[in-house]
Formats: C-alpha cells, structure tokens, sequence
C-alpha cells in the first residue's frame, strides 16, 4: 500500500470510527443526513472539506446559518480577540459588545422595535416572544400557522405544527393552528390570486370559533423554513396581521431563518410584505454559527415585562461580539444585495431545470437566497404526491458531485437551497450544473 493510499485508508478509518459513535452516544433522534453521513472538518467561504479530503459546495451553511461564509476572518478575528479578553459573564453583568449589539439592532429593524432580550437559541427566543405578547396584551391565546416550526421547548413544541418534529401531544391548549399559505398546496383546494387569499381570511373566524374572542398574538415566518420554505402571496401578511389587531393580539415575526438579508434587499425577511412587527425574533445568521439568538420588542411591549429574567448564555460577550462583527460583514459587502442578485440567477436556474424535470420537480418557491424546490411523482399528470425517495436519491448524486444542500417540508420531499449569502456567481452555476446532473442521474 503506497502512503497516500495508507493515509486516505486512515482517514477512512477514523471517519467511520466518528459515525459509529455518533449511533452509539447520541440519541438517535439526532439524525444525520446521507446513508452514509459527511463528517465534516474544515471550512472557508462556501467550501467545506470532510475529514476524508472530499470537498464540498455547501449550498445549506449550518441551515441557513453561515451567512457570511465559514470561517471569515473578519469574524472570527473579533471573536478570538473577545474570548481573550473576557469570555462568560452572564447576563446580569453589562458588557460593551453586547449593549452594541442591542443598539445595531434597535436601528436595523423595521418599524418602532427597540428593546431585546438575548437568549441562546430560536426555541428561546419564540418563547420570549410569545410570554411578551400575553404579557402585553393579558390574553392567553397564541395563533400559529400549519407548517411552522418554533422550536423545541415545551411552549414551541406546541406552536410547531409538524407531526414528525413532535414527540408528545401538543400540552399548551392556548395555541391555535391557522392554515398556512401553501398555494401549490392549497389546504382548501383553490388557486391563488382567484382564492384572493382565503387562508388568511379564515384566521377571523378561527378566532371567533376557536377561541375567547381576545388573543395574545399571532407567531409567524415570513417563509416557513422547516416547513418547505412555503412562500405567502404578497397580500398574505397585510391581510392576516390586520384581523389579528382587530381581536387584540400583536404580531410576532419568526426571523429566525428569514433574517439579516436571506430574502435578498432588505435586512429582515417582513419587510418584502411591508407589514411592521411588534415582537421580532431572530437566530442562525445573526453571529454567523455562534450559538446567539434574540427577541426584540416595542418599548411598551418591553416595558409591560415587569418580573426578573436571566439568561446564563443569552447575549454572552463572546457571541455578541461574533454578531457585530458578522452585521459589520454585511453592510460593508452588502450582502443582502448580492442575495437579492445571486438569488435571482440561482431562481432562474431552478426554474430552468424545473422544465428539464418536468414530471419531478412540481414547484420551485422562496426569495433570495431561500429557495425551495418541491419534488413530486409526476407532476405533468397533476400527480403531486409527494416523492420522498427521488428527494433521498438526490441527495446521494448531489453528495457524490460535492454539493450539499438540505430538504424539509412536512413529507421531507422539498430541496432547501440555501448558500450563504456571500455566494458569487460562478458558485451558483456551479450548484446549478451538479443539481442537473444530479438529476439527470435519476434517470
């Protein structure tokens, strides 16, 4: 055996050691894609490697979560610098990264939100959110859609509204499931702009039917990640979010996969539907991997807060100075312009291969750089079933080509395409020629 061929056998060995114990000490709800997983080991910009030497095109980033590309310096050089200086503090000490970050915040988003609360995670922070709106308003009632996902708490389990990411009965009675904007999907069989937006008409008499009358809030993604990046017409929001302030409710935007220009233009995804929040939670793409989330409030939706809260990780120095340095990356690219930008030629492509694949590929959605394809038995013969097998297929052809993407939806049949946003041009073709291939391979 040559050396090269001794140290690719060494590799090997130590990978296969790395997914045996990951059956044997994680629980096996902690899946891994592919039927054989990447055990991935370094990084740079839109290029990951594996611990084998393989390389890949990630066009998924941590899901949605590297969003100015792995291991930027401009980065990780503030955070390395941070955790030399003052690493864990709690939150019940004030630090100067953390403070400007709040700061950054109160002047990037939309409307009049002002005050945050850092917590570690998405699940953390929908769940600020939501004890806020019933704070706020003194009603109980929670309005969440069909196909979103909050999170892993017991309060997000009950608002996430996916069987397969639920492991008991939802036990929060005060959540209510409005239908989603699904419209290749319709949950009432019609067909969008003739429907003229029935799904969210339905949420006034889901109120009056289901529940007191007074509601909290209304929680919602701008695109339902989780759920299949599912896309609301336009009028979507304007509609639903005004019959939820006529019955008292607030409304909640989930940022947390949409946020700091996903969608392309703007830096939070409500913005393209031109509505204001009044409690905004975000995650994932805010610090570029580091474990940070946040919620963000009206003042007299803060000030109505009047008991103690703490959170040990929430807004950790270390995290907050990886999120001003990431926003920094951001404004000084421009990055929600080259998503807008990639994101149109990378949609354009979809769409291309869309009529290559016509039987296969039954609808393509999303915005900017947040970009769904749906994958169905035979869409020409109107049969949409959903194709979970051709889903796992492609997965393993685009794994051999060397590009990672993700997939979700309820039936686990959509491709999420979803690169960081600091992804070039050339980098989208070359994703867009290994999906085709990737499919013509399906034969």
């Amino acid at each position: 055996m040559s050396r090269d061929q001794g140290s690719e056998s060494g590799a090997k060995a130590k990978a296969d050691a790395i997914r045996h114990k990951h059956r044997e000490y994680l629980m096996p709800a902690v899946t891994n894609y592919y039927e054989e997983p990447v055990v991935l080991d370094q990084g740079r910009g839109r290029r990951v490697r594996d611990l084998e030497g393989r390389d890949y095109l990630d066009f998924f980033g941590g899901i949605l979560t590297v969003s100015v590309g792995h291991c930027d310096e401009r980065v990780t050089g503030p955070l390395i610098a941070q955790i030399q200086r003052l690493g864990h503090t709690s939150s019940l000490y004030p630090t100067a990264p953390t403070v400007e970050l709040a700061e950054r915040l109160a002047k990037l988003t939309p409307g009049r939100l002002q005050k945050t609360v850092f917590t570690p995670s998405g699940t953390d922070a929908d769940d600020t959110a939501m004890i806020l709106a019933q704070v706020y308003t003194g009603a109980l009632e929670i309005i969440a859609l069909r196909h979103g996902y909050s999170g892993r708490s017991l309060l997000a389990h009950s608002v996430t509204a996916h069987a397969s990411w639920r492991a008991v009965p939802s036990q929060v009675a005060a959540i209510k499931h409005a239908m989603a904007p699904y419209c290749y999907r319709c949950p009432i069989g019609l067909t969008y702009p003739s429907c003229k937006v029935q799904c969210a008409k339905d949420i006034d008499e889901l109120i009056r039917t289901t529940t007191t009358g007074k509601i909290a809030g209304f929680i919602a993604e701008p695109i339902a990640g989780v759920g299949g990046f599912i896309t609301p017409p336009p009028e979507y929001f304007e509609i639903a979010v005004g019959i939820v302030k006529k019955y008292g409710g607030v409304f909640i935007c989930d940022e947390v996969q949409t946020g700091f220009g996903r969608l392309g233009k703007h830096f939070f995804g409500i913005q393209h539907w031109g509505v204001e929040p009044d409690i905004m939670t975000m995650a994932k793409g805010i610090a570029n991997g580091m474990p940070i989330a946040a919620t963000i409030a009206t003042p007299e939706i803060a000030d109505a807060f009047k008991k103690l809260t703490i959170s040990t990780f929430g807004g950790n120095a270390m995290s907050a100075a990886a999120a001003n340095a990431t926003i920094a990356v951001m404004e000084q690219d421009d990055l929600p312009g080259n998503a807008e930008r990639q994101g149109e030629r990378l949609r354009a492509g979809l769409d291309r291969l869309k009529t290559r694949f016509p039987r296969l590929i039954g609808d393509v959605r999303g915005k900017g750089l947040m970009l769904g394809v749906e994958l169905v038995e035979n869409e020409v013969a109107q049969d949409r079933t959903p194709n979970v097998k051709a889903v796992l297929r492609l997965f393993e052809e685009t794994k051999k080509r060397g590009l990672l993407i993700g997939r979700g939806g309820h039936f686990g049949n959509v491709l999420r395409i979803a690169p960081s946003l600091s992804v070039t041009a050339d980098e989208v073709d070359e994703a867009l020629r290994l999906l085709e291939e990737s499919f013509a391979a399906l034969g």
